[in-house]
Formats: structure tokens, C-alpha cells, sequence
């Protein structure tokens, strides 16, 4: 019985020869590069556990917002902080533009600033009591 590694390196090889036979150039630094594209820094990619390939580059995607609805371009320098920076997983992609991401950032603010107001008020005086039965 063979391990996984063993199992995985005769897949590749095998991906590798199907590929000479069909005359298909497998090295990657050949193809060639889109414009306004930022290249990917596969050292920075390590939190990543996938299979799949790694990207070599990021392009600018246009995505609908799930709150409002409205296209919205995730540019590729946004992508490499998130992929790259913020350590996001390379399957994830932006859901939200960044007036509602502001939006709901502001209201967890709120929320945030209330629950420390609550913290730090004093307790009434049937509150004392009844801590004391």
C-alpha cells in the first residue's frame, strides 16, 4: 500500500508525461502576464490548505454586493493585502462594497460603545438589594 505522497508524485508525474505527449508547455513563468495584474507571493500563501493550485497573479474581479446589490471591483492590490496580509483564505472573495462594510462596522461600533456604557453604570438600588438576599 503506498502513501499519500508516494500516490500524489505518481499523479503528477503521470499529469506530466500526458502533457509532453500532448505537447503542452507545463512551466508556469512562460505565460504571459495581464495587464494591471499583481503577482502573488507564494511565501506569503502557506496558510493556505489546498490542493489546488496557488494563483501566480491577481486581477481585478467585479462582484455584486450581497446587502445592496451594487457591482463593486475588488482590484487586485486589495486582493494580495487580503490573501497575503490579513492571511484569508485564497477560495474566499469579497461578498460586501465598502459603503455597507462601513455601515455594519459603525453599528458594531454603536453596539460596542453602549455595552461598555451599560458596563460602567452604576447599579440601582433594587439591583443592590437584590444581590443581597
Amino acid at each position: 500500500m503506498k502513501s499519500s505522497k508516494q500516490r500524489r508524485l505518481e499523479i503528477k508525474a503521470k499529469r506530466r508525461k500526458r502533457a509532453e505527449k500532448l505537447n503542452i508547455d507545463t512551466t508556469i513563468e512562460t505565460r504571459p502576464r495581464p495587464l494591471n495584474s499583481v503577482e502573488a507571493d507564494h511565501n506569503e500563501l502557506t496558510h493556505n490548505n489546498t490542493y489546488g493550485p496557488l494563483p501566480l497573479f491577481y486581477i481585478d474581479k467585479v462582484f455584486v454586493c450581497c446587502d445592496c446589490n451594487l457591482e463593486e471591483l475588488w482590484t487586485a492590490k486589495q486582493q494580495k493585502w487580503w490573501y497575503e496580509v490579513a492571511k484569508g483564505h485564497i477560495d474566499s472573495t469579497a461578498v460586501r462594497c465598502r459603503k455597507c462594510r462601513d455601515k455594519i462596522k459603525s453599528e458594531k461600533d454603536q453596539q460596542r460603545k453602549h455595552m461598555e456604557v451599560m458596563a460602567n453604570k452604576k447599579p440601582h438600588s433594587h439591583d443592590e438589594f437584590f444581590k443581597n438576599t
